[in-house]
């Protein structure tokens, strides 16, 4: 049983024998595939190892010790499969756009990552974006949902926008993605860190192994040298930045403690908020279309990125008054008796306060949330997140997220217990409809959870439902 270093990849053509692909999935081994036996938490890839040998496997790749080969099939050891995969998928689809930054963090990277392509293509490059909302290119086209893909499909990716002739790529890494070694063999330009607060501890056991997973992207992937842009005002800017110092990569902080980019001042204006800031010496006084002091936060990130990458700041900075938000991030979807109703994909206690802060100013009288928890995910949010609700709007609606396996009516028990006074209607669409028809002038409304999603995960179904469209059809019935 050879064994492999955890940067090895195939090429497409290893030896003597062709090799077609390379899949963690038995189910996808074609004639010639190489099959990466990834262990998980509830199965062994070991155990798909004989179906993939019948199916036409060229070689089996595992991290544990076999005799060397199953029906037939080699089996080549690797300290670390994921890895091991994930740059065999970098060498089996070898194109990669030239200028690559990926923003990890808790909340903030989809905007973030949004914000980067879009002042990239201002400035004249094929720019495009991966993430949560899809992989936005050039002509706008969307696909796919993932914070971060398997790495077969990334590196598939990558090599699809590299050939379509995409210079520039806005990605985000998620915990997930970084911890399974998704992004291993991408070719980073730079790098950013958003912030940290409580979430996916339903994955990690506690809040520093969820940092230390985000980590990776500076400790490992950036190579020394490289760029790393950090948002300074973050909760974890302090570890975040000793460990960039200690990999060697140059730091661009930006915030009101940025050394780089030095927020001044951010008020809020009618379409947007006035931004000022300071880099380099120089002062900058601009309208950023986008409403809250995180979303000015997110868009000089992206704009540290890109001077970080290479742009020339002037060009940088003006491009900022041109941005416009991603889909169901503080998205308007309209108005009734001139309350504005907003959709927002906060699902996370630091999220939400953030979104409801930033709201605050649009509410003369009421603030109004509408929002859930789901089933299948960190609990202990739940109450804080009815806690947050309850200090920051006038009025609270809990409702159903996507419960998953779990009980909907226990989930939303667990919210209100922290939120006194909170009105409780299970059924989404209906508190959405309950919501918009109590607006009045001055009022402002956001349904928060589930932003650009068109599903609800109930059971082992999804059923179709956006929370834009059921704003949409309750405006509709509730016109006057």
């Amino acid at each position: 049983m050879r064994e492999l270093l955890p940067e090895f990849a195939f090429s497409a053509a290893e030896g003597a024998r062709a090799v077609a692909g390379v899949t963690a999935d038995s189910r996808a081994v074609r004639p010639g595939f190489v099959f990466f036996a990834l262990s998980g938490v509830k199965s062994d890839g070991l155990d798909f190892a004989p179906a993939a040998a019948g199916a036409g496997a060229a070689a089996i790749v595992a991290e544990q010790a076999m005799p060397g080969a199953i029906s037939g099939v080699p089996v080549l050891a690797a300290r670390d499969a994921r890895s091991a995969l994930a740059f065999a998928a970098a060498r089996f689809y070898p194109r990669q756009p030239a200028v690559i930054a990926a923003v990890t963090g808790t909340s903030g990277k989809t905007s973030t990552a949004a914000f980067t392509r879009q002042i990239w293509a201002k400035l004249g490059h094929q720019a495009a974006a991966m993430g949560t909302t899809g992989v936005i290119k050039p002509s706008g086209a969307a696909y796919g949902s993932l914070t971060t893909p398997d790495p077969v499909t990334l590196h598939k990716t990558l090599d699809e926008l590299a050939g379509e002739g995409v210079t520039h790529l806005a990605m985000e890494a998620s915990s997930h993605g970084l911890d399974q070694r998704r992004l291993d063999g991408v070719r980073l330009a730079a790098g950013a860190f958003t912030n940290l607060s409580r979430d996916h501890l339903d994955y990690h056991a506690t809040l520093d192994e969820y940092l230390a997973a985000k980590l990776r992207l500076f400790e490992v992937l950036l190579a020394p040298g490289q760029p790393a842009v950090i948002n300074a005002d973050g909760d974890a800017a302090d570890k975040t930045t000793a460990a960039c110092a200690a990999r060697g990569l140059r730091v661009f902080s930006v915030g009101a403690k940025g050394a780089d980019i030095r927020i001044k001042a951010v008020r809020a204006r009618a379409g947007g908020a006035q931004l000022r800031f300071v880099h380099d010496g120089r002062d900058y006084d601009l309208l950023l279309p986008l409403a809250g002091d995180f979303m000015a936060s997110n868009a000089l990130v992206a704009a540290g990125l890109c001077i970080a990458a290479g742009s020339a700041p002037a060009g940088v900075f003006a491009a900022l008054e041109t941005l416009s938000g991603a889909p169901g991030r503080l998205e308007k979807v309209g108005e009734r008796r001139g309350a504005p109703v907003f959709v927002d994909y906060a699902h996370k206690p630091d999220a939400l306060e953030k979104v409801l802060a930033a709201l605050r100013p649009a509410a003369a009288k009421r603030l109004i949330v509408v929002f859930g928890c789901g089933g299948d995910r960190d609990a202990g949010k739940r109450p804080i997140m009815g806690e947050i609700a309850a200090r920051r709007a006038d009025v609270v609606i809990v409702t159903d997220d996507n419960p998953r396996s779990e009980n909907s009516a226990s989930i939303r028990a667990a919210i209100l217990s922290a939120a006194p006074g909170a009105r409780e209607i299970g059924d989404r669409a209906e508190a959405i409809r309950a919501a918009i028809a109590m607006l009045e002038a001055g009022d402002a409304l956001v349904v928060a959870g589930k932003g650009h999603e068109t599903g609800q995960i109930v059971g082992d179904k999804v059923l179709a439902f956006s929370d834009h469209e059921a704003v949409l059809a309750a405006l509709r019935d509730l016109a006057e």
